[in-house]
């Protein structure tokens, strides 16, 4: 097969080019399992097979819900796709009612669950989903139906016909999928896309990855419900990458050293967490080991690519690598030569550092409706310039409207949000998609985010303030662990604040302070408070006299998805987290 137009032409391709041993690898225990290119197909005919059994029509939506990437999700998306219906991934993470609303909307027949946990949660709504039939589980699950059922009502090959007469009817302007944002407000939009839409983002994104065909091995981790992930196994199904799953974040480290690979896809917390991990290690060091270790770090934060900086840093350069460097690419499996980093803004900083540790981070830029990719870095001809998300891929064209909201045009922009026609036509004007970013272009084409429109805000003094800008530049603080700036018709910034707690112990134990045993008597420590107050004045510094941030209240609980505080991207949800702290904002703004 040598043109790929709909997501499941992906594994035909690779198997005409390389039928790789380890195109899917999960972890069962202690054991690695390997699924071939061969078998990959083989399975996702027997899924589809078993799913017209089923009585699976043209159209007809099935949902998958795993709380971790695995072999299994890969086979029943091309298993469902197949056959004309549209898989519906949807987050582990969120509450049973968004678990309701999204069955119910998309009007999903049948579910497919990752493990226990999730199969709770969906039995506990079943009987408000009139439409679905059955729930069908990865993992062996008591009084569950297992997907191994699927897969065995397929393996008679009889209405193998049936099957190459669905895939034969699906136009690749046709529906595939419906991705449902997890909105910071109100319920979630289906972004609709086609297969269109995603292939060409594959195709058009893939240059910029670079990886050798049939030989590289990618680590994925980030959530394949969310179209960043998905649109990146795609890519390495396109570019016969073998795929390890692994097996959770809690255990990224481990899986790292295990599978030792050569690309991966992250977010900024991720990198960050590394970061201040590493960090954190090195204060611990002593004498001449601790002095080599900040030398190279201070040589690291002032990087620059393609030997801007000199022949002489350069080689110190070099000398850093092979002292300090070399060991954290060693504590990331060795062999990780790319990065690729969505979702949300990257630091300059960590840019800056990791490229110079030689394991370079590429920040790449989109949203659900544009399937993602709009622009990328590519560490390769002059296309990587760090402070910005690179420039646009083939066939996208990116323009700004007058108050510097970013439109992006092409083959990638969704086909609209799914029963909703209003906010379809809300985010187009004409073929153009309104992000809600607002940037600029550089004079070579690349393109920078300087913050989101709808969360930009007013002081009661007429001045406008990025919070996004102040949150990135406080979170480079070992102290800060998440910020929130708030203000909006105040009349200054301020910012509710969680401390990174283990750290802050860290400190209060080499510093001999006394903080209680509550991240209560954390926050309310003076010594605590004022050392915070230390590091949000010298980032601080950065910014003009109206958007310093003049007050915080710290906060004794960890901000986490679970917990609401944040989308399952990480995202702050802003309106939430200003109810939550409503007590606190009253104190800092005087309203008690």
């Amino acid at each position: 097969m040598s043109t790929v137009t709909r997501l499941f032409d992906f594994p035909y391709y690779q198997l005409s080019k390389n039928n790789l041993p380890d195109c899917l690898v999960t972890k069962y225990g202690e054991d690695w399992i390997k699924t071939s290119t061969e078998e990959f197909i083989d399975k996702a005919n027997a899924v589809s097979r078993g799913l017209l059994r089923m009585d699976v029509n043209k159209n007809d939506k099935i949902a998958l819900i795993s709380t971790n990437n695995r072999t299994e999700w890969s086979i029943m998306d091309i298993g469902i796709l197949q056959t004309g219906a549209q898989n519906i991934p949807i987050y582990p993470t969120i509450g049973e009612e968004d678990y309701e609303y999204i069955l119910n909307h998309s009007e999903s027949i049948y579910c497919f669950v990752s493990d226990q946990e999730v199969y709770e949660k969906v039995l506990a709504i079943k009987k408000n989903v009139p439409k679905l039939k059955e729930v069908f589980s990865f993992d062996t699950i008591s009084g569950c139906k297992n997907w191994s059922e699927v897969v065995d009502l397929g393996n008679d090959e009889s209405n193998q016909d049936e099957v190459e007469a669905r895939k034969e009817a699906v136009d690749e302007m046709e529906l595939a999928t419906i991705i449902y944002t997890s909105g910071t407000t109100g319920k979630p939009k289906g972004v609709m896309l086609s297969h269109r839409n995603i292939v060409s983002n594959v195709i058009d994104s893939a240059p910029r990855i670079p990886v050798q065909e049939g030989q590289s091995r990618a680590m994925s981790f980030l959530p394949v419900c969310h179209i960043f992930e998905r649109m990146i196994l795609y890519i390495y199904q396109y570019h016969s990458v073998s795929i390890y799953f692994a097996e959770s974040i809690e255990k990224i480290s481990d899986n790292l050293k295990e599978v030792h690979p050569h690309v991966m896809s992250v977010v900024p917390r991720l990198l960050e967490k590394v970061y201040d991990k590493i960090y954190a290690k090195g204060t611990e060091l002593t004498g001449l080991k601790k002095n080599l270790f900040f030398w190279a770090v201070n040589l690291g934060l002032n990087y620059e690519p393609y030997g801007a900086n000199g022949w002489w840093y350069e080689t110190k350069l070099k000398l850093a690598r092979k002292l300090i460097f070399s060991k954290w690419k060693e504590a990331l499996g060795g062999e990780l030569e790319v990065m690729v980093s969505g979702s949300a803004a990257l630091q300059p900083r960590l840019a800056r550092v990791f490229a110079a540790a030689g394991i370079p981070v590429m920040e790449g830029y989109g949203l659900t409706e544009t399937s993602p990719v709009i622009t990328v870095n590519d560490q390769r001809n002059q296309m990587f310039r760090i402070g910005t998300v690179g420039k646009p891929i083939p066939h996208v064209e990116v323009k700004f409207a007058e108050d510097g909201e970013i439109l992006c045009k092409g083959p990638n922009v969704m086909m609209g949000y799914y029963k909703d026609p209003e906010k379809t036509a809300e985010v187009m004007t004409g073929d153009y998609f309104h992000t809600g970013d607002i940037g600029e272009m550089d004079a070579d084409g690349f393109l920078k985010i300087t913050d989101r429109k709808k969360e930009m805000f007013k002081t009661s003094g007429g001045k406008y303030i990025a919070p996004q800008l102040l949150e990135n530049a406080m979170k480079q603080s070992l102290f800060i662990e998440q910020i929130m700036v708030i203000g909006d018709g105040e009349k200054m910034p301020a910012a509710f604040i969680q401390p990174s707690f283990d750290f802050v112990k860290e400190w209060a134990k080499r510093k001999k302070i006394d903080i209680g045993t509550s991240l209560k008597e954390l926050c309310n420590n003076e010594k605590v408070i004022a050392r915070i107050q230390e590091e949000v004045e010298t980032y601080n510094e950065r910014f003009g006299q109206w958007e310093k941030i003049k007050r915080f209240e710290l906060t004794p609980e960890v901000w986490s998805v679970e917990a609401g505080h944040l989308t399952p991207t990480m995202k702050l949800k802003r309106r939430i987290v200003k109810e939550r702290y409503m007590d606190l904002y009253e104190k800092i703004y005087n309203k008690k």
